[in-house]
This record gives C-alpha cells, structure tokens and sequence, in this order.
C-alpha cells in the first residue's frame, strides 16, 4: 500500500514555507511510495487593517527554519485573501498531483520570496504558464464551478479536525493512520511516516546539483536537509557549484535560493 499523504496548507503560510525542507526529504526518503495530496487550509478570508504583524511573522518564520523570506509584500502590495491562491493550486491540480505541487511551490517563492501579488486571476495564471502548466486548461479550471465547490471541500475538511493547524501531515499506510499537527522537524515526519507503514525507497542521499536539478529553485538549508549534509558543507558546495557556473544564487532578503546556471 502506497504512503498516502494528505497535507494541510496554504500558499501564504510561512510555517508551511518553513517546512519545506521536510516535504522535500520526504519525497527523496519514500520516492515512488509516496502519494500527496494538497488541501488548501484557507488561511484567510481577508486581510485588512494594519498588516505590519505579517512583517514580524514571516521574519520570524525565516528565523526559526533558515528558509528565505522577504516580507516586504505586506508593506508594498499586500495580497487582499488567499482563498484565490487555494482555488487556483485546486485548478492546478485537475492536471495530476506533480502539477500541483509544482504549482503550489511556485506560488510560494512568489509569495513569499519576490514579493507578487499573486491574489488574481491572471497573475494566478500567469504563474501557472511560467510554472510549466497547461495555461488555457488552467484558467478554465480556475473559472468552474468545481474548483469552487473541491476549495470549499477542503475548507471544511480542515475545519472539522480538531486540533489541526497549518501546515499538519496526515499519513496512512498499511498500519494505519499517523498525524504530526504544526510545524516539526523532519524527524517527526519520518516517524510518523514509518508509524503508518511507510517503506522508505532506500535510495542514497542526492547530491546538491542533483538536487538542484530535481527541484528546481532550492534554498540551502532545503539542500542540507535533502543532501544530509552539515549546513556549512552544504554552503561550501553550493558556493563551489556556483563558482563553476553549474548554480546560480538568487538573492532574497533573508537569505539564499539556488538554480542552475
């Protein structure tokens, strides 16, 4: 039986950000064994009034995970919900599990990381041609009724669970079902992985290029995680690639996301 993984989030959560390296070594550990589905939580209906506590929460968000953050958005063109944030990763998933997730990534960096506004339809849509998804098929989705009616299933999905914050993992395999609520190590995913009867696919550790190469835009700290490697060995490396023209750093406020050159 398959790892299945139910995971409550929402593009803007940056606790959610900050356990992305966990997501990711959770796909290198369980590889093929693994199957994701994303429920979008809704983390707000509308932000109005004074914003500048965002400012404070995504800093110490970057603070506590080493995941780059740029808050700035909060002060620049703060985004007015994130419900059309959670249809559209909805819309992307009509085109398979990878779509979303990629998707949802995107959405994440442009949120989180370059400061957009992506809180309409056609930013929303404009991310999904740059993130490699069908466009038109995109925004046809965006604009039915069904997506509307899947967000709102997950609304109340995650409301109707006691105790669940974003982001929080819900496995179940052959042994049952295993839940880590809020964000956690790594260390607690796998536990709670192994718990439910996940088998891990025994592939050794990637090296960062590789990484890289799998992921896409990747921070440091998510290639220390996914590469096992001590987080100044994991700098020292990725400073080597770029040195060599085989990465590329890109600059956000609190830190580091890295591509090929």
């Amino acid at each position: 039986m398959p790892l299945g993984v139910r995971y409550y989030t929402d593009p803007a959560c940056s606790a959610s950000w900050a356990v992305e390296p966990a997501l990711r070594k959770l796909m290198v550990e369980f590889g093929t064994d693994l199957s994701i589905t994303y429920v979008m939580g809704g983390l707000a209906r509308s932000y109005e009034g004074d914003l500048s506590p965002m400012i404070l929460s995504w800093l110490d968000a970057s603070d506590r995970s080493r995941m780059p953050i740029d808050p700035r958005l909060w002060s620049e063109a703060p985004i007015g919900s994130t419900y059309p944030a959670c249809m559209a990763v909805k819309a992307a998933a009509e085109q398979g599990p990878e779509a979303a997730g990629r998707y949802l990534r995107a959405l994440r960096e442009g949120l989180l990381c370059f400061r957009r506004k992506l809180d309409s339809k056609e930013a929303l849509v404009e991310e999904a041609r740059a993130a490699g998804l069908d466009a038109q098929r995109f925004r046809n989705s965006l604009e039915s009724n069904a997506i509307v009616e899947a967000f709102g299933a997950d609304l109340e999905e995650t409301r109707s669970i006691e105790g669940l914050v974003l982001p929080s993992v819900r496995f179940e395999a052959e042994r049952g079902v295993e839940w880590v609520f809020g964000e956690a190590p790594y260390e607690r995913w796998r536990t709670a992985a192994l718990a439910a009867g996940g088998v891990r696919a025994g592939a050794a550790a990637p090296d960062p290029l590789a990484a890289v190469a799998r992921f896409g835009r990747t921070a440091s700290i998510e290639i220390a995680t996914v590469c096992e490697l001590p987080g100044p060995r994991a700098e020292a490396e990725l400073w080597r690639l770029a040195a060599e023209w085989r990465l590329k750093p890109v600059r956000v406020l609190t830190g580091m996301l890295w591509e090929l050159g």
